[in-house]
């Protein structure tokens, strides 16, 4: 059986066992590139091929304004780890609050604009909220998910993936430097502290099953 496929029966099942009065939620975490978005896009298609309409949240949806987590005087992988998103304000009304309302006020950014804006979003606790992005299995987050997936993936092809989505096929060498000085200094430190794969339900490797957009 397809990978998705199966996957989405298996959550299907441990939905209906739920005891909890709210919807079931799905963490899917990996670092940069590991295929987070195809992985969800696929999923949740195999979900309605099953007569549930899953409710998807993208954590990169929710980071803070530039100013707040760009020259900071910290090093710049301290900025991406732990000043990218506000993650007191994300676990108080998104984590939290699907615990016990159905309806969230959550923040939104605008990238063209550099704003963020407030919007009204309502989950029923009849939905399964799937929940992607990096770093999820922090220590404020993942006891706060019903089952926590994570996409494991090497380095190599992750930025093969990176450098394709951004099409960037010259003049790679500053997006290399925010790399090794930003994001990837960012998810060592988070894969030493917080060993998502030890923390998630199920590992996936995603280095030849998803394809290169991610």
């Amino acid at each position: 059986m397809e990978l998705h496929k199966k996957l989405a029966i298996d959550l299907m099942n441990k939905y209906k066992t739920k005891v909890r009065n709210r919807p079931f939620i799905v963490g899917i975490d990996g670092l940069s590139g590991a295929g987070k978005t195809t992985f969800v896009n696929k999923l949740a298609a195999e979900l309605r091929a099953q007569h549930m309409e899953p409710v998807i949240f993208h954590i990169d949806d929710h980071i803070v304004e530039r100013e707040k987590r760009y020259h900071t005087g910290y090093e710049e992988w301290f900025e991406y780890y732990f000043l990218q998103w506000d993650v007191d304000l994300l676990t108080s009304c998104l984590f939290e609050t699907l615990h016990h309302s159905s309806r969230l006020t959550l923040p939104f950014y605008d990238k063209t604009t550099d704003t963020i804006a407030s919007k009204r979003v309502t989950v029923t606790n009849k939905n399964l909220v799937l929940i992607e992005g990096i770093f999820l299995l922090r220590e404020e987050w993942w006891p706060l998910f019903d089952y926590r997936i994570f996409l494991d993936c090497p380095r190599e092809i992750r930025l093969k993936r990176v450098l394709k989505r951004e099409k960037l096929k010259e003049n790679q060498e500053p997006t290399m430097q925010k790399y090794k000085r930003r994001y990837w200094p960012g998810e060592d430190y988070y894969l030493r502290q917080e060993q998502p794969a030890e923390k998630a339900d199920q590992v996936y490797d995603t280095s030849g099953v998803i394809s290169d957009h991610v």
